[in-house]
């Protein structure tokens, strides 16, 4: 029994490894396309960054407390898992604004009003409106936000198998 638990912990230990990596990756691809690429991003690209934020420091706590607190290292994979689970949903309602299945949100999506002056035209005129409805880019028919959903999706089972072998081996 006691060689069970160790190789449980030690096997959390290495899924929070992996999923560690991915999201530190994801996370660089993502600046890479940004900063290098020139590809800006929109509010809800910058809204999907959020779970890739949080999980990172996360993740890193629950490696450091797999082997001697199995159970909070799981409940911590848990709450990745779920994070991650939301940021699909998000990049599901971006991918889906893309390709015009319903409307994104008003705030990204290039509706403006009439300007009520010509000032205000200008002023509007200045700033660069990123639009959340389409796609700046796709590879293999995936939007930035298509590839994302297929990320977390990946990260949220990783996430969730991690927990459950963190709690069998306490």
């Amino acid at each position: 029994m006691l060689e069970s638990s160790k190789a449980d912990r030690a096997l959390s230990y290495r899924i929070g490894g992996v999923m560690l990596f991915s999201a530190a990756a994801a996370t660089v691809a993502a600046f890479g396309f940004q900063y290098i690429g020139g590809y800006e991003p929109c509010p809800l690209c910058l809204m999907q960054r959020y779970a890739y934020y949080a999980a990172i420091p996360m993740l890193f706590i629950a490696m450091a407390l797999a082997s001697e607190q199995p159970k909070l290292a799981g409940f911590i994979y848990l709450l990745v898992a779920v994070a991650f689970l939301a940021n699909a949903g998000i990049g599901t309602y971006h991918a889906g604004a893309e390709w015009k299945f319903w409307p994104g949100p008003s705030t990204c999506s290039g509706e403006a009003g009439i300007p009520a002056s010509a000032a205000d035209l200008l002023k509007d005129m200045n700033n660069r409106v990123v639009r959340c409805d389409e796609a700046s880019w796709r590879m293999f028919g995936l939007s930035f936000a298509g590839w994302n959903v297929l990320i977390s999706l990946g990260l949220f089972a990783l996430g969730l198998r991690a927990a459950a072998v963190s709690a069998r081996g306490s």
